[in-house]
């Protein structure tokens, strides 16, 4: 086959493929509606998925809420380049560090508690566009708030507003209600092969 050949048959195929996406885009009618988005998984990048998103929404000059659940308050650096946004960033972390770290259910339950407040208040804020609910999955697969009531909540939320639930073991209740579910998979991890957490790629 020559090159011209080659390149005619590609541009055939894309011609075809172009149709096919046009019409699949044109047969979507919901102009706009707030997504309910579940990164879970055991691997990494469930976090610095959604602040990819908060990222892209900074861009379009959306406000953004970020609560972080069971994460204690040790400087990260997403958390530092954010607050270079203070007139869009709304951020929040209230977590005592993980369960392993605390080793304490009463306190890990008042936090998450406090941290849910926090995040019923940021819903119901209409200048919130983007709520990031940073760790949520761990504290509801620990049983630290109860399920029902975060279901409920995110169900009948403000419905322009977009939620990121992250975090490993994500109820099946949970990714039943979402509209975007995301699972990471573990493939290879440095971590296995005794390389520590480094700043700018894990915190």
């Amino acid at each position: 086959m020559t090159d011209s050949d080659a390149d005619a048959r590609h541009k055939e195929k894309m011609i075809k493929r172009k149709a096919l996406q046009d019409a699949e885009v044109a047969s979507k009618t919901i102009a706009e509606k707030g997504l309910l988005i579940v990164n879970t998984g055991t691997g990494k990048g469930k976090s610095t998925a959604a602040f990819g998103l908060v990222l892209r929404a900074l861009g379009h000059g959306f406000r953004v809420g970020i609560v972080q659940f069971i994460k204690g308050a040790w400087e990260t650096g997403e958390r530092t380049a954010l607050a270079r946004f203070p007139d869009l960033i709304s951020w929040h972390t209230m977590g005592e560090g993980f369960t392993w770290e605390t080793q304490d259910r009463a306190r890990d339950v008042a936090a998450a508690q406090k941290a849910w407040a926090k995040a019923r208040e940021l819903m119901d804020d209409p200048s919130i566009k983007l709520l990031v609910l940073d760790e949520l999955n761990i504290a509801l697969r620990y049983d630290y708030l109860a399920l029902a009531d975060v279901l409920a909540a995110l169900e009948t939320r403000r419905p322009d507003l977009h939620v990121i639930v992250t975090g490993r073991n994500a109820k099946p209740e949970l990714l039943a209600i979402a509209d975007l579910v995301t699972e990471m998979g573990l493939v290879k991890h440095h971590f296995q092969a005794g390389v520590k957490a480094q700043a700018g790629i894990e915190f």
